[in-house]
């Protein structure tokens, strides 16, 4: 998930600063979105990474003109992938150790007559 979202952010983002010199507005969203889509796809600082793509997205429905469903698809990934964690295969596993929460064991109940 942390890699289709950051290679979508990467593309989309390399696609406008390519095009004819798009304006500062544009410019600094599409920068930003396409540093942080190389560092979830590497799953480094994820729920940071995630929460921050969220909200530039937000930003950019709310003052851009543009697709507004593919940055709602996006920000809403980004924000479950924040949610989630950086997974095993990620650079914030290898640093910070991956978590597991165990469920506790399930207490038997014995029906005795």
């Amino acid at each position: 998930m942390r890699v289709v979202v950051g290679s979508a952010l990467i593309v989309r983002a390399g696609l406008r600063l390519w095009s004819d010199l798009p304006p500062m507005n544009v410019t600094i969203p599409a920068l930003l979105l396409m540093g942080a889509g190389i560092l979830l796809i590497v799953g480094l600082w994820t729920p940071i990474v995630g929460t921050s793509i969220a909200l530039i997205e937000i930003w950019k429905m709310l003052t851009i003109a543009g697709d507004k469903w593919v940055w709602l698809l996006l920000g809403t990934a980004a924000a479950a992938l924040a949610m989630l964690g950086p997974g095993l295969w990620s650079i914030d596993a290898r640093l910070f150790g991956w978590k597991r929460i165990e469920a506790p064991p399930r207490k038997t109940i014995s029906h005795s007559r």
